[in-house]
């Protein structure tokens, strides 16, 4: 009989403790959304509500031509590299190729592109950019870059619209 109050006493110990843990996980949970809610707010309330004049969007960047300081024709963008925490690496630039043929890409850091009347300028040349090393868009061990591309992409302040 000792063995069956002994099973009973453990059952029942067992049973209170558990409403115990469970409220401290339903806690930590709740902090953390509230943390997340906190943060998010934060945010929204810290960043403008539109585009800002001094701002380019990445759908009109992707596709437009990019002009050296002599403004000659130098490339178009081919793509913008995001980094894990969603800040912008690099920007690709197709340098050379014409109809998609015989061309390579290099990257620039964003911070090298100027947007001066309305378009794209680079303080380099094609000849210089031309001695860059190539850029691979696509990463065979990760994985990583092998979703395509939009397939046409914008024209800075050309007056049309992405539906966005």
């Amino acid at each position: 009989m000792s063995k069956i109050y002994m099973t009973a006493a453990l059952a029942a110990a067992l049973a209170a403790s558990v409403p115990a843990a469970y409220a401290q996980n339903a806690t930590m949970h709740e902090q953390n959304a509230t943390t997340h809610e906190t943060r998010v707010t934060a945010a929204n309330e810290a960043l403008p509500h539109g585009i800002q004049p001094d701002e380019v969007r990445a759908s009109k960047m992707i596709g437009s031509a990019v002009y050296d300081v002599e403004n000659r024709k130098i490339g178009k963008v081919a793509d913008v590299i995001l980094n894990k925490d969603g800040k912008v690496d690099a920007v690709v630039i197709d340098i050379g190729s014409f109809l998609g043929l015989g061309g390579k890409d290099v990257a620039v850091l964003p911070s090298d592109i100027k947007t001066d009347n309305d378009r794209l300028t680079l303080d380099r040349t094609k000849e210089q950019l031309q001695q860059m090393a190539s850029y691979d868009l696509e990463n065979r061990n990760t994985g990583a870059g092998t979703s395509a591309s939009p397939v046409e992409g914008g024209r800075l302040h050309d007056g049309t619209s992405t539906g966005r």
